[in-house]
């Protein structure tokens, strides 16, 4: 059983569908939520994997919001270490920050569904061999981040040309939101200031939209999810169902 240490930035942004994935496999998961304890100061040496998932701040605010700084050490350490590492959005944004990539805003907001397609390298990959063809997918960004050297490039889309990325052996970088479900997408479009991001930056569609969309292909996206998450969560083993002996 692996200990996983999670990045949470905001309430409506948890694991979704990686958490029924992580207890499933019998591991503990510890939440540090630094909206509300901005002074954290976590131990990576004690977990198995770091999971950074996304949020609305962004990764050159660290004047503003000094725990992102504490963030991008934790994910020094975790590199270091060479244990799992994860970032989802924001937390993709910062993996490549920590890693010298820069980060800037986009020209267009991406709110909503788009192709996920994959680069030639991602048929190699262990995870991202998943992605065979373009893939609909969930997204809410306006930032964007360079690819930082070494790394490998899995994943674009027709207007992010970075959706995802592996550095070394086990840290993953992924633009897109593919840990949300439909429960979770909708409560975002029933929040105030969810609302006035997509009012403010999405000319592609409005909420109800969104809505009737995420219905239509969340189930393309929960199956790939599985696929690709159970594939970087495999390093950390799993629980061994207890051993039923016949009687005699």
């Amino acid at each position: 059983m692996a200990k996983v240490l999670v990045f949470q930035h905001v309430a409506a942004e948890p694991l979704g569908t990686l958490d029924p994935l992580l207890r499933n496999r019998g591991h503990r998961i510890r939440y540090v939520n630094f909206h509300r304890n901005p002074d954290a100061k976590p131990d990576i040496g004690r977990y198995s994997a770091l999971i950074v998932l996304g949020g609305p701040q962004m990764p050159d605010q660290g004047k503003r919001y000094p725990y992102l700084l504490e963030e991008m050490r934790c994910i020094e350490a975790a590199l270091k270490r060479d244990i799992p590492v994860l970032g989802i959005c924001l937390g993709a944004q910062l993996l490549a920050y920590t890693l010298g990539g820069g980060v800037r805003p986009m020209d267009e907001w991406e709110i909503g569904w788009y192709d996920l397609r994959p680069t030639p390298q991602a048929a190699a990959d262990p995870l991202f061999c998943a992605l065979a063809r373009p893939h609909p997918v969930f997204q809410w960004h306006g930032y964007t981040f360079d690819l930082p050297a070494g790394a490998v490039h899995l994943a674009r889309s027709d207007s992010c040309e970075n959706q995802a990325f592996r550095y070394g052996s086990h840290a993953y970088a992924l633009q897109c939101h593919l840990e949300l479900d439909e429960r979770l997408i909708n409560r975002w479009l029933n929040l105030p200031e969810y609302l006035e991001d997509l009012t403010a930056n999405c000319r592609r569609a409005d909420a109800d939209t969104i809505r009737r969309q995420t219905h239509e292909l969340i189930g393309q996206s929960a199956a790939l999810s599985f696929e690709i998450f159970g594939q970087f969560l495999h390093p950390l083993g799993e629980r061994r169902s207890r051993l039923v002996l016949p009687s005699r």
